[in-house]
């Protein structure tokens, strides 16, 4: 790691260590390192389409596809008491199977292992076999497809993280997708600051405090690891 990006990954453990209220924001990019395609990198399903090419295959099944060391350095901030809230635009389940607790987790594109009821919008893994809400509702697959809107509850909460954070952190999103890209505009206008951690451009990048565009791996589990230290919790 050079040195601008050393210094750069110290600024964001104080940031960390300073926050009264931080929220992560993830997309498809903090999945890479698992395997999973993103949407807009070099090799990204939507780029991939653009040049006339069918989506890259995965070795691995969906479901078999393990967190990396991104989703762990964010499982860390939640033990750390450092995650007031996280968003995601992700549907591969990763951020639940690494350890996130629910209540601190808005799927904002769904997940492909749970359906979700039409009336009340209660979600169920589809492992439990249950065919009907207790509500009585209708259960469908959970993930949003293009032209669907987003489930009203996730959303509403992601909006009121967002404008009650004082640090928002991007990982691995292109933020050009809305509504979900308006969550980091969101929190600037709170007076939030703003960390942008993609390998690929954004159109948030001249509003940010601090911008990555190395590997999520190179970056967070090390920005954590330094929050540990100012915490005092040596390894």
């Amino acid at each position: 790691m050079g040195r601008p990006t050393e210094i750069k990954v110290r600024n964001l453990a104080q940031c960390l260590y300073e926050s009264r209220y931080p929220v992560v924001f993830t997309g498809a990019g903090i999945s890479t390192e698992s395997g999973l395609p993103d949407f807009r990198g070099p090799d990204g399903v939507w780029t991939r389409r653009d040049k006339g090419l069918p989506p890259r295959s995965i070795s691995t099944p969906w479901d078999e596809v393990e967190p990396n060391s991104g989703h762990y350095a964010i499982l860390e901030l939640q033990k750390l008491g450092k995650l007031k809230f996280l968003i995601s635009q992700n549907v591969d389940n990763l951020h639940l199977k690494s350890g996130i607790r629910p209540e601190l987790l808005a799927e904002l594109h769904g997940n492909m292992t749970k359906q979700r009821c039409t009336r009340c919008e209660q979600t169920y893994d589809f492992s439990a076999g249950v065919l009907e809400c207790e509500c009585g509702g209708s259960l469908v697959s959970s993930v949003v497809d293009f032209g669907q809107s987003l489930p009203q509850k996730d959303l509403s909460l992601a909006f009121e993280h967002s404008r009650n954070c004082d640090l928002f952190i991007v990982v691995g999103s292109s933020l050009v997708v809305t509504p979900a890209a308006d969550m980091p505009r969101e929190a600037l206008v709170a007076g939030a600051k703003l960390v942008i951690i993609n390998q690929g451009e954004t159109p948030f990048d001249k509003h940010a405090d601090l911008r990555f565009y190395e590997n999520i791996g190179e970056v967070l589990p090390v920005a954590v690891k330094r929050l540990k230290h100012l915490m005092g919790l040596f390894e």
